[in-house]
Order: C-alpha cells, then sequence, then structure tokens
C-alpha cells in the first residue's frame, strides 16, 4: 500500500510547495467515530478507499511535522515526501481497537521516515551514527535557539558545555557538529532577496492542527497519568532520588544526594535503578490494563453500531 496509495503532487519550488499545501486542505479532518470505522474496514476488509481516506486526512499533520526539519539543506518536498511514506506505514500498521487515535501513532512514524530520510542524505552523518550524535544532530539547532546562541562560527565554551550537559554527549561533538551543521542557511535568513519573509516563518502552520494538537495532548496526559500512579509503588527515598535524578532539568549528582541521605554514591545508584525498574513494571502493567479496557469498550461501540 505504502507506494501505490495516489496522492497531489509536489512541484519543485515555492510555488509548487504553495499549491501542495493548499491542495492537502481539501482533504476533510475525521472525527474520531469516522476515523475508528475506516481503520477497522481498512485492518479487517482490506479496503483500499478507507485506507486512501485515513491517509489523505493526514496530509497536514505530515506537512506541519516536515517544516520542522527545513533547516538541515534538502528540498522540502523530498521531505514531505518521506514523510508521507511513514503516514502510509503508519496507516498499514494501526490498530484501533488500542483507543488512541491515529495521529497519535502516526506521528513517530512520520518522524522516523523523515530523520532516517536526512541520516542517509548527509554524508557527514552516516547511518552508523551512534544514538547520542544523532540525537545531537536532530537537537542542536533548538537547543542554540533556546539558550541564545545563534552567532555565526564556533560556539563559546559555556554554550558547548550546557548543551553537552542537556544532551548527555562530549563537549568535543558538540563542537564538530556545531561545524557540521554550520553551512546550512539561517533561519533568519530571507527566503528570497525581494522578499521580507524569513524561513522560520514557515515553521509555524498559523492554521489551527487538530491532529497534531490531539495527538500530543493525547500522549502528554497519558504519559503524566502513567507516571503519576507508577510513582506511588516507590518508597519516600525513592521517590527523592528518582525525581531529583530522573525528573528534574538540571538533575542532582550522585555526591549532592549521597550527602542528603548520608549513605554511599553507590549507593544512590542502586536505589535510582531500582526506583527506575520500578516505574518501568508499573507504567508497563498499567498501560497493559488500559488497552485492555480500551479494546474492551470498543468491542462494546462496534456491538452498538452494529444493532
Amino acid at each position: 500500500m505504502a507506494r501505490s496509495v495516489s496522492l497531489p503532487a509536489i512541484a519543485s519550488g515555492e510555488g509548487g510547495l504553495n499549491r501542495y499545501l493548499q491542495d492537502i486542505r481539501q482533504f476533510p479532518m475525521l472525527q474520531p467515530e469516522e476515523e475508528f470505522m475506516l481503520a477497522k474496514r481498512w485492518k479487517e476488509h482490506g479496503d483500499s478507499k478507507a485506507a486512501h481516506k485515513l491517509i489523505t486526512s493526514h496530509l497536514r499533520l505530515v506537512a506541519k511535522i516536515s517544516m520542522g526539519y527545513r533547516g538541515y539543506g534538502l528540498p522540502i518536498g523530498e521531505v514531505i515526501s518521506e514523510g508521507n511514506v511513514g503516514l502510509m506505514q503508519a496507516v498499514k500498521r494501526f490498530e484501533p481497537d488500542k483507543g488512541f487515535r491515529l495521529a497519535t501513532y502516526a506521528m513517530w512514524w512520520i518522524k522516523a521516515s523523515i530523520q532516517e530520510f536526512i541520516l542517509r542524505s548527509w554524508s557527514l552523518v552516516k547511518m552508523g551514527t551512534t544514538a547520542n550524535q544523532k540525537k545531537l544532530f536532530f537537537n542542536l539547532r533548538k537547543i542554540k535557539g533556546q539558550i541564545q546562541a545563534l552567532e555565526e562560527g564556533d560556539l563559546r565554551p559555556d554554550h558547548v558545555k550546557l548543551i553537552a550537559k542537556r544532551l548527555g554527549v562530549e563537549e568535543s561533538d558538540v563542537i564538530s557538529m556545531n561545524r557540521r551543521l554550520g553551512g546550512d542557511t539561517s533561519l533568519n535568513a530571507p527566503i528570497r532577496a525581494d522578499s521580507e519573509g524569513e524561513w522560520q516563518d514557515w515553521l509555524v502552520d498559523e492554521s489551527s492542527n487538530q491532529e497534531e494538537t490531539l495527538a500530543e495532548s493525547e500522549e502528554a496526559v497519558m504519559r503524566r497519568g502513567l507516571l503519576t500512579d507508577a510513582m506511588h509503588k516507590l518508597t519516600d527515598r525513592e521517590r527523592r532520588v528518582f525525581e531529583a535524578r530522573r525528573l528534574k532539568d538540571e538533575p542532582s549528582t550522585l555526591e549532592d544526594l549521597s550527602r542528603e541521605f548520608g549513605v554511599s554514591r553507590e549507593r544512590i545508584r542502586q536505589i535510582e535503578v531500582r526506583a527506575f525498574e520500578k516505574i518501568q513494571k508499573a507504567v508497563k502493567n498499567a498501560a497493559q490494563k488500559a488497552l485492555a479496557r480500551a479494546r474492551r469498550l470498543c468491542r462494546r461501540r462496534n456491538s452498538t453500531i452494529r444493532r
């Protein structure tokens, strides 16, 4: 299915992109009930028309996500096309009985497809690159913007140290990656010489995006709820260590916590590991129970609809 679905074409140039963005607005967003029934028709009966409607109704989500990767020097039409492939894969594997919206599931497939395309296209960052280097590659610009490190050339030593700490990478990796990415067009550069618009203007779609907003909201609520419930499984000391080491923007050091509790740093590390394992187990169990409840509700709803 991933390569056979007919979608609006993306012509080269800004004009072609604008036409494509206008074309995909013709496809309506789906209500939860309609999306569920379309997904069931595709999953159980291989209904290609249902799959096509699921895909086209989420093309705006792909375009919105793709705009966030516009600073990597690749044609935006190709980035969107790769994102569309990720969307098709998501629709192909989507299981509506799990109780989540397609957008929540699809956004991860879309991002993964785009990121793999970017990594393949960059000769300086190969697929064999470590996970930390990939994280640095895709987050360096964002963090530079957050700390106002927007000047050209090498980063200041304090900025290098801060970025390395936030991402958990070596300072030398930050310096090297910043130099590799230094040839990219600035997000503050004008789109054309005779235009006042900047590249960064394309990163935000001013129209409301129901799918992405809903997906992010559902995911955030689900994560917070599962984590909050799981924290009740910890002792007071485990909770304190876990929060200090895993949930704070600036994690406490093992040395600080060892002084607070009057134990060795190794003991604090053991408490942290045990707390994390308890959290993982509790979250997994809660997620499985939530999935079972969602399946029961879906079966009940299907039975009601058939009547």
